[in-house]
């Protein structure tokens, strides 16, 4: 049983519970790290329930717990997708708000903390679900995948000066928290209150906290919620946590990440190595360019999506491109299905008329909205999701990918499914489907297409920014943009706010390369490959317009010109010296 700490019983109880043995007692323990470099690492953003719950294969008393995090089924689906590391939505003790309660719903992201070191039991397929979770982490860690928690330690579920006293505010509710004064909380949050984490004895508190998930359950890092939100009136390099985590000899070396944000103060690009940040401004990009333009009507150019694919370097330009964690959905917001199926929110369900959640979503549904039975419009947002992965996946950066997006999981237009119904067994789509149909076995399949060509290619070359200087041993440059002609762009053309277009070359190695070819319009366009400076053969290997399965690579010479459908990325793998 990997590691010999847990000994787990497969005998049921009266209630159908699985009863663990354990024998250990929730001590330090030694845990073998993976420690994955960054260029290599590929997120998968989860929920604990949601990730499993209709998996089949998998005992019903243990979906969508702990337990079930370690079956072989998921792992082999986290390793066919390519992912390195699972992050899961918080596991740490939380409430449901008394509003969200009264309308006849539960708090299902479990962002609202009531204890930081004890884990959610409602997780949990037995009586023990420490050992259930550390056993989980094992067999992840076996599989080459490491455990990243999304933690809250910026506020806790007992809200504003009116909420209930369940923890900290019986503590201390003076030091815990931040006051403007004596009958005022400070709330950057959005939540009623703020941790007053500069305090010294809670800055101890949480380091315990982290100490804790790393050496007793096992974690790989952390994805800090609402980072901002940790300190008062320094920056993200003078606070005095994130001060102690640096200085930590074993926090320091976990994957750390950042949401440079709370609901006062945006601050992306502020924090200091060894940190990585949730990147907003790419999302945005991507989806302008795929997207929202469509719906607008008109659009801006390249300039931007360029300097998203290439790695952001005008926002982490001193850190390098694996500081930005590269995203287009989370679990905030549209999946990728809702993003191409909805040009408008629809979160009636949540209570909230429809209140609640972003405006702004720079989403496009193709002509209709929501579900449709039109062949073309059908094919168009197939099109487009596998576009927009591919540009997730094969940007310069650390691409995250939110469960379920792999095979077209739909919140049926909700873009803020925080809350669920009382009844579990009414998910609205939060949760993974694994019985697929065949659009989302296409999807599945590029996916794990995309992320192949990502490890064999780009892995190795992703830590640093390109120079876009020419090589003297090569004689070409390591990123070079073009333009439908074959020929790099000029200013002309990253002026042009309506050009719909571009094409980039990525070298690899000394004799290989990609191209990526990105149509973003409506109409079937004609592009012209690079010439022989660049290459002697090019072969694509991904088409977003095509079934993945089926597909057959198509063998170009240089210069040639290639037709590249709506909607639609192409990956040309570029082979041979170079004419010099």
């Amino acid at each position: 049983m990997g590691n010999g700490d847990i000994n787990i019983r497969d005998d049921r109880d009266s209630a159908g519970k699985i009863p663990y043995s354990v024998v250990t007692n929730h001590a330090r323990r030694h845990i073998e790290r993976l420690h994955t470099p960054w260029p290599k690492t590929i997120i998968y953003e989860a929920h604990v329930q949601g990730l499993t719950a209709l998996n089949s294969e998998i005992d019903p008393h243990e979906r969508g717990t702990y337990r079930a995090l370690g079956h072989p089924s998921t792992i082999a689906h986290l390793k066919k997708i390519g992912v390195t590391a699972l992050e899961l939505l918080p596991i740490h003790h939380s409430i449901t708000e008394p509003a969200v309660w009264h309308r006849g719903r539960r708090n299902y992201w479990s962002y609202n903390p009531i204890a930081f070191t004890a884990l959610n039991v409602e997780y949990a397929a037995s009586q023990d679900p420490i050992s259930e979770l550390q056993w989980s982490v094992d067999r992840l860690h076996e599989a080459g995948i490491e455990v990243i928690l999304d933690v809250v330690y910026n506020h806790t579920g007992e809200g504003g000066l009116g909420g209930p006293t369940l923890s900290f505010r019986g503590i201390d509710n003076k030091a815990w928290y931040r006051h403007q004064s004596d009958a005022e909380f400070i709330d950057v949050t959005g939540c009623g209150n703020t941790i007053n984490a500069s305090q010294p004895p809670i800055t101890r508190h949480i380091i315990d906290s982290l100490r804790w998930w790393c050496e007793v359950v096992g974690v790989d890092g952390f994805r800090f919620d609402l980072a901002t939100a940790l300190y008062a009136d320094h920056s993200a390099e003078d606070s005095s946590l994130f001060t102690a985590i640096a200085a930590d000899p074993v926090l320091r070396d976990l994957k750390l990440i950042s949401e440079p944000w709370d609901v006062t103060r945006y601050s992306l690009g502020d924090f200091a190595y060894p940190w990585r940040e949730w990147n907003d401004h790419y999302r945005d990009s991507v989806r302008q360019f795929w997207l929202g333009d469509l719906a607008r009507g008109f659009g801006e150019g390249v300039a931007d999506i360029a300097s998203r694919i290439s790695g952001s370097s005008d926002i982490f330009y001193y850190r390098g491109p694996t500081s930005s964690i590269n995203f287009i959905t989370a679990h905030d917001g549209f999946t990728l299905n809702d993003l191409v199926s909805y040009e408008n929110k629809h979160n009636e369900p949540n209570g909230e008329e429809n209140r609640d959640g972003s405006s702004t979503n720079r989403s496009w549904n193709a002509g209709v909205e929501g579900p449709t039975d039109d062949v073309k419009i059908l094919n168009t947002r197939k099109s487009l999701k596998k576009s927009l992965l591919a540009t997730l996946i094969l940007s310069s950066g650390v691409p995250m990918l939110s469960m379920g997006d792999e095979v077209s999981r739909t919140q049926n237009g909700s873009n803020n499914a925080y809350t669920q119904p009382l009844d579990e067994k009414d998910d609205l789509g939060v949760n993974l489907k694994w019985d697929l149909e065949a659009e989302e076995e296409d999807i599945l399949n590029s996916v794990v297409e995309l992320t192949n060509i990502r490890a064999s290619y780009l892995a190795e070359i992703s830590s640093e920014f390109f120079s876009g200087t020419l090589d003297l041993g090569t004689k070409r440059k390591d990123l070079a943009w073009f333009s439908l002609s074959g020929r790099e762009m000029t200013d002309s053309h990253w002026h042009d706010g309506d050009k719909r277009s571009i094409t980039v070359f990525i070298e690899a190695s000394f004799n290989r390369g990609l191209v990526l070819l990105l149509n973003s319009s409506q109409e079937e366009t004609m592009f012209t490959l690079p010439d022989a400076t660049w290459g002697q053969t090019f072969r694509c290997i991904f088409d977003a317009s095509q079934e993945s399965s089926t597909y057959q690579p198509v063998i170009a010479t240089p210069s040639a010109r290639v037709a590249v459908a709506p909607h639609c990325v192409q990956v040309w793998l570029v082979s041979g010296s170079v004419i010099i």
